[in-house]
């Protein structure tokens, strides 16, 4: 099991709850940008799992322009020498295809740690041609809702990518609305070995004074909550997996 977190508290939950890595994103509201160099090595610190850090300059679609493309060769090679055990990416040009020679770009800064290409694949024009072209990239993984709002919807798609893959390095990690009661219907619809979620509880603030007639973001109804990995929900996605692959 991978976990999706984007703050210190959930990396460590995420370990006690037999996470196998975590991938460390910022803003999760939007899909998960590139963390700060800061939040990787307090991560690191506190946990011994792998770390697969998110490269990604802004939230919206996966078409960067060459700004944008520096911007991530920089915080990936920051990253790279602040301790990331890994990294989790994905360009597509303007017609929705895979950008071979932007990801390329990417690939050559980030080697020899293993890459994942990110949900991008989703928003991909065909997703079983993209497919291709990630494989043939060296990519050790990709993660992917089978191109629907959620993995469980992605089913079908999902096992059909799991097929196209047999015989090449490519691991499909299914991702996107992955809950306790739906794990097992997806692992065993697609096939997959490994599977992606953030497991995370909604926490209210420690704050007993709240000015609520300010916001400091665009949703109010979050001001004064915070998103945090369970450790027990981790515990049980994983009891779920092993239960299927190991007992």
């Amino acid at each position: 099991m991978e976990v999706c977190v984007d703050s210190v508290q959930s990396a460590i939950n995420a370990q006690a709850g037999g996470a196998s890595r975590v991938e460390l994103c910022a803003n999760l509201m939007e899909g998960g940008t590139t963390p700060s160099i800061g939040l990787l090595k307090v991560i690191k610190s506190q946990i011994t799992i792998p770390v697969f850090v998110m490269i990604r300059s802004r939230g919206g679609d996966f078409c960067y322009n060459d700004l944008e493309m520096e911007v991530m060769k920089e915080d990936l090679l920051a990253l790279k020498r602040a301790g990331a055990d890994g990294f989790v990416f994905g360009v597509l040009t303007q017609d929705g295809e895979v950008n071979a020679a932007a990801c390329q770009s990417l690939l050559d800064i980030a080697r020899p740690c293993p890459v994942t290409f990110h949900r991008a694949i989703d928003m991909a024009r065909d997703i079983y041609f993209s497919l291709t072209t990630v494989i043939n990239l060296g990519f050790d993984r990709i993660l992917s809702s089978g191109g629907y709002n959620s993995a469980l919807e992605g089913c079908n798609v999902l096992q059909a990518m799991v097929q196209q893959t047999q015989g090449v390095k490519t691991i499909v990690v299914p991702g996107g609305g992955i809950k306790i009661d739906n794990l097992e219907q997806i692992l065993l619809k697609s096939q997959a070995k490994e599977f992606h979620g953030s497991a995370r509880r909604v926490i209210d603030s420690v704050m007993t004074f709240r000015k609520c007639n300010l916001t400091m973001g665009s949703q109010p109804d979050i001001e004064f909550i915070t998103k945090v990995t369970s450790t027990e929900d981790v515990s049980k996605m994983v009891s779920i997996y092993n239960s299927i692959y190991v007992n």
